[in-house]
């Protein structure tokens, strides 16, 4: 009997056999798998949408637990409306609910692939806007206690793409619940691009539904929203998090971007409270990996459309994924000082 391929369950499509695969429809059905797999012993991978993971060729020699639980439901605490939903609800699914609703908040976060359990494991974040923004508080089900309890955003050390529950697996996201914006009006709007497509001027305001559909065109143009007919969205996202640099830092690695680039040209860079974030795709194409790069008869490319994103050409093996991974941060830590820092999880590689 042949192993099933975690390739198929992830959004880069890589990833080698598994010993066995679960699928849980349910939360009961997620947590008795957990359960099972705990008392024979067995490793456990825990896959929601595969859209955040780079899963070695040799696989995972335990149990994949595919979580596809579904159950969406809203609510309201004096007025104020929230929405709950399953870790197996696909995300971008969710955000469509909620607009179409009549409800505002999430609409910045559309067209990103994965599921909603991920979310705030990641604190996954776009145009301005953060899971940790609008996040009511996660049901979490602990391997050791075998019991589930609901989790206030104070206690997951809530930061830029991470949580306390991210590189993890004793603690497994159950459902996830957020609060609403009651009027079907967004966000006000942080991110100059988005602001600029709707034609307003950044901390204005516009209908979700128009934020919504402003984002996912903005996301096609970037090759950033599944497309099984488009090859540069076979990626995990953005493949490198924007750097960090601290406050005592900053001075010294903005002269040593200068002098490779010249001291005329802008560097973006925004604040991030008393430090200074970088942009990631920025440093990456002036370090010399141009969209495309390698070229064409490569199994793995950058996107042709940003730089950010390392996407699988159809034939790649996970080998490929990390080779050029490693030459894109290499090439940046030699040219500018910075080492990016990747953004998904590995599941039996490393870079």
């Amino acid at each position: 009997m042949n192993s099933p391929t975690i390739a198929a369950l992830t959004t880069l499509r890589l990833g080698g056999p598994a010993r066995e695969l679960v699928e849980t429809p349910d939360t009961a059905q997620l947590t008795d798998a957990l359960a099972s797999a705990d008392d024979a012993g067995t490793p456990v991978l825990v896959i929601g949408g595969g859209s955040n993971l780079v899963v070695a060729d040799q696989g995972f020699d335990g149990t994949v637990v595919h979580v596809k639980s579904s159950t969406v439901e809203f609510g309201d605490v004096d007025d104020r409306p929230f929405v709950t939903a399953d870790a197996g609800v696909e995300w971008d699914g969710l955000v469509a609910r909620s607009v179409d609703a009549g409800f505002g908040g999430l609409e910045c976060l559309s067209g990103i692939p994965g599921s909603t359990g991920a979310t705030p494991v990641q604190n996954v974040g776009a145009y301005g806007v953060e899971i940790a923004d609008m996040l009511r508080a996660v049901e979490v089900y602990d391997r050791a206690s075998r019991k589930t309890a609901w989790v206030p955003p104070a206690e997951l050390a809530l930061t830029y793409r991470h949580s306390n529950l991210k590189h993890r697996d004793d603690r497994i996201v159950t459902r996830v619940s957020f609060w609403l914006r009651p009027d079907g009006v967004s966000a006000p709007l942080r991110y100059r691009e988005l602001a600029r497509a709707l034609d307003r001027a950044e901390g204005e305001t516009a209908s979700a539904a128009q934020v919504r559909a402003a984002v996912l065109d903005l996301r096609r143009g970037k090759g950033m929203v599944l497309d099984a007919a488009d090859p540069d969205t076979y990626s995990a996202g953005s493949f490198f998090t924007n750097p960090i640099v601290s406050q005592r830092e900053a001075a010294a690695v903005l002269a040593q971007i200068a002098v490779v680039v010249g001291p005329d040209v802008p560097i973006p860079q925004f604040p991030s409270g008393t430090d200074t974030k970088l942009s990631a795709g920025w440093l990456i194409e002036r370090a010399g990996f141009t969209k495309g790069y390698p070229g064409a008869d490569a199994p793995v490319r950058l996107s042709t459309k940003h730089t950010l994103a390392l996407t699988n050409r159809g034939s790649a093996t996970t080998a490929d994924l990390l080779a050029l991974a490693r030459e894109v941060r290499d090439g940046v830590s030699a040219r500018f000082g910075v080492t990016l820092t990747p953004e998904p999880v590995f599941v039996n590689c490393r870079l």
